[in-house]
């Protein structure tokens, strides 16, 4: 249990080995008395420790019973106390309840007394109210009426529960009654005041009149709408008798007649009127609703009916002067009492995020534009501001055709403009300085569309709007073809008489590329042109999402419009690269038909690769410069070049043949050379140096590094063709028979050689992976990243060498 030194203590005690630990020799059995006397004594007190452990452990078990004697004894004891305190509790609990026995009993008796008393209080308050609203209605006392009878109400409320007692029900009936008599009695008052026949009464409202209102207030509410109901029809008949359709000042051009003559209408009822009725009962605006309703009805019907006589100017005017009159309301009035009608406040749409359009508020496309010459144009507020928008404005929706056919026909004006214009005044001027600039039509189309856009959203946000898209998709698709795609440079089919002579002549200037600077410049103006208008057609996309219903969202889809401005874009830089690929192809026809056998020694570039060098330097840079404003779409153009140039220099390099050993070492600087140039091509003619994108420079290393195993493998020996065939399997990773079959043809070997060269190759190639189509050609893992480096090291050790 302790840790203990003593070998004695030890698990794996062995007697044999402790003795002799003590007695190591003979000398030292001398001592052996000593060491068994104290080993005796070791066990005398080893003896008397046990004894005296084992003696003290014979009384623990009668202590322990005696402990829990006791603990028993205590519990119980516990117990006992226990019982009695809740007896107790028991019995204080008793005399409590007797003591408040007599209490509950007054307590109950006193409510009863007092619900008895202010039941009898509100009966004697219910019968004498009842008799004096009986006798103030006879005598038509409204002013005090509507304050009795608001009480009454109010008492009798309290008597729901005891309608089974007769006395009460009579009471109740009593009061309905006196309610009904001075409903039918206000309605013939106002009916006597203000007759549906005839003119309005000259001596003005009266407080008779005015009280009445207040009891209406209290009376059931088809009473008060009874009232508002007589009072606006007699109020408006005039308006139904001057405005009818047969009327000149029915039609559209005279709409602010309409207008003017409610505007008087209201400022007559406020002067005459407006004390007589409660604040609360929104009278003018009322009015003004009712007003609009009846327009709204009046212009539908007599614009079907004369729907070939509205003209745009004429719709628009009118629309213009329905929203001034619009925001007017919403100026005045709150807007409370359109939740009566059918007209219902304006959704709220979320806040703009888009840059599409500026602040419309400031904006001169917020205002409608019209020919007239009219100086009161005041400013409309904004739609989700105003309760009132729509309520007389909606009834133009169904013409709005009129000014949907109308952009319709101003945009195919405005695109053929500037068809025309661009024949006239010719592509852009080039200025290498400022970069490619974008074609000032594209600007002047977006902001039409933007003017077009904030209009017939005023107006509706519903199907014109649909509408209205489908024209900006019509006439973006036409921008993009006619203004764009139609304007690109056409490549000629000669090839301008260039020759390998002069191809092979290294003095600047005696080539000329396919396209002239000015082409080139309006390749790339056209490309930074639809770049534009892809960008600014998304925002147009979101901002028509914006301003149109939220049920209405998913119609709206301009991908296909962006699409074509993408299709331009490709096709412009598709134009770039196959014009500086075509200028650099007679180079590399020269390239493919000198005769590589007879190369003697090694020198400088060959003049096919100054060639194609100086085509590089005058195209790229006037390439990056037009479009130094889209970066992204001149590193297309590097890859896509790098994609198109770097194959078709491999498929001349096979048609080199036969290459001799000198051969193949001056093609090798040559296409180290233009590896050079390639990897600069981004930056090549810039003062300031800029690292290629990582994309491109993977592509160039990948296609010239390639064509540099290619000529290795030429420069390698065939003898012997076991170490020729791993050789090229290595360096290649190539395991197609038509390469192997071109490289042979490139070393100039015969027939019969190649033939055995040929079996041999097929012998080597790796056996296909399990699933393979077995087709012959097989993909071997492309080289490492460290292999690849020991490669280019090793060329340029070998370029070095030769220079």
């Amino acid at each position: 249990v302790f840790p203990s030194q003593d070998p004695l203590d030890r698990a794996d005690f062995n007697a044999v080995e402790y003795i002799n630990a003590l007695f190591p020799t003979e000398q030292s059995l001398a001592n052996i008395d000593e060491v068994v006397n104290k080993i005796r004594l070791k066990i005398r007190r080893l003896d008397d420790n046990i004894r005296t452990v084992v003696r003290g452990q014979t009384n623990v078990g009668q202590d322990g019973r005696q402990a829990l004697e006791e603990a028993q004894k205590a519990i119980q004891q516990l117990f006992g106390k226990i019982k009695d305190i809740k007896d107790k509790a028991e019995k204080s609990e008793q005399m409590v309840k007797e003591i408040t026995r007599d209490i509950k009993q007054l307590d109950h008796a006193k409510r009863h007394l007092t619900t008895s008393i202010t039941t009898l209080n509100h009966l004697h308050m219910l019968a004498g109210g009842v008799d004096s609203l009986e006798a103030m209605t006879r005598r038509r006392q409204y002013g005090e009426v509507a304050n009795l009878l608001q009480g009454v109400v109010n008492v009798l409320e309290h008597f729901n529960k005891y309608m089974g007692i007769p006395q009460i029900r009579q009471l109740s009936e009593r009061v309905k009654a006196a309610q009904s008599e001075l409903g039918q009695q206000i309605l013939a008052d106002f009916e006597e005041a203000f007759p549906s026949q005839g003119t309005k009464r000259t001596g003005g409202p009266s407080n008779v009149l005015r009280d009445a209102c207040l009891v209406a207030n209290v009376l059931d509410p088809r009473i008060k709408q009874e009232i508002i109901k007589k009072f606006i029809k007699q109020h408006l008949s005039e308006y139904l008798v001057l405005f009818q359709e047969n009327q000149d000042v029915a039609w559209l051009d005279k709409i602010d007649r309409r207008y003017a003559w409610i505007k008087r209408q209201l400022v007559d009822y406020e002067e005459k009127y407006g004390r007589m009725f409660p604040a609360e009962w929104c009278m003018t605006e009322r009015i003004a609703v009712e007003f609009c309703q009846k327009a709204l009805a009046e212009l539908s019907k007599i614009m079907r009916t004369r729907a070939k006589e509205i003209e745009v100017k004429l719709l628009l005017f009118a629309i213009q002067r329905t929203t001034n009159f619009e925001g007017l309301l919403a100026k005045r009035f709150s807007g409370c009492t359109l939740t009566d009608g059918t007209v219902k406040k304006a959704e709220v749409p979320p806040p703009s995020t888009n840059p599409f359009l500026e602040d419309e508020t400031g904006a001169e496309a917020d205002e409608i534009v019209i020919e007239k010459s009219d100086t009161d144009k005041p400013k409309k507020p904004k739609v989700p501001d105003n309760p009132f928008h729509g309520i007389v404005s909606k009834c133009f929706e169904p013409h709005l055709y009129v000014y949907i056919e109308s952009q319709d026909k101003n945009l195919g004006e405005l695109i053929d403009r500037f068809v025309a214009d661009f024949k006239a005044q010719g592509p852009p001027k080039p200025n290498v300085d400022e970069g490619g600039a974008v074609l000032p039509s594209c600007a002047d189309l977006f902001v039409y569309y933007k003017k077009c856009m904030v209009q017939c959203s005023q107006l509706s946000t519903g199907e014109p709007m649909i509408a209205l898209t489908t024209i900006f998709q019509k006439y973006l698709r036409e921008y993009a073809w006619k203004i764009l795609s139609g304007n690109l440079p056409k490549t000629s089919s000669s090839s301008g008489g260039l020759t390998i002579t002069n191809l092979l002549k290294e003095k600047e200037g005696s080539e000329v590329a396919k396209f002239t600077l000015e082409e080139l410049c309006l390749i790339c103006s056209i490309l930074s042109t639809a770049e534009y208008c892809l960008a600014t057609t998304q925002q147009l996309e979101e901002k028509l999402k914006e301003k149109v219903d939220t049920s209405l969202t998913e119609r709206i889809n301009l991908t296909g419009e962006m699409d074509t401005f993408s299709i331009v874009i490709s096709n412009s830089i598709q134009l770039l690269v196959q014009d500086l690929d075509a200028a650099c192809d007679p180079a590399l026809t020269a390239m493919s038909k000198m005769q590589w056998q007879n190369v003697e020694h090694v020198g400088d570039q060959s003049p096919y690769v100054t060639s194609v060098i100086l085509h590089i330097k005058q195209n790229v840079p006037i390439i990056r410069d037009n479009l130094a404003s889209t970066r992204k779409y001149f590193t297309q153009f590097c890859i896509k070049f790098a994609n198109s140039f770097i194959p078709k220099f491999i498929n001349h390099l096979f048609k080199c043949k036969p290459i001799s050993m000198v051969g193949a070492e001056q093609l090798l600087l040559d296409t180290h050379s233009l590896k050079m140039v390639l990897l600069d091509l981004p930056s090549i003619g810039s003062q300031v140096v800029r690292k290629a994108p990582a994309s491109y420079t993977k592509i160039v290393v990948k296609g010239m590094t390639r064509a540099e195993m290619i000529l290795k493998v030429v420069m390698a020996p065939h003898e012997p063709p076991v170490v020729f065939v791993d050789n090229y399997i290595k360096l290649l990773a190539d395991c197609s028979t038509d390469t192997f079959q071109k490289i042979l043809d490139m070393k100039g070997l015969k027939r019969s050689e190649q033939s055995s060269m040929l079996d041999l190759f097929r012998l080597r190639l790796p056996a296909p992976p399990p699933g393979g189509d077995g087709t012959g050609s097989l993909s071997l893992s492309a080289p490492t990243p460290e292999q690849e480096s020991s490669r280019i090291r090793k060329l340029e050790k070998l370029i070095k060498k030769r220079l």
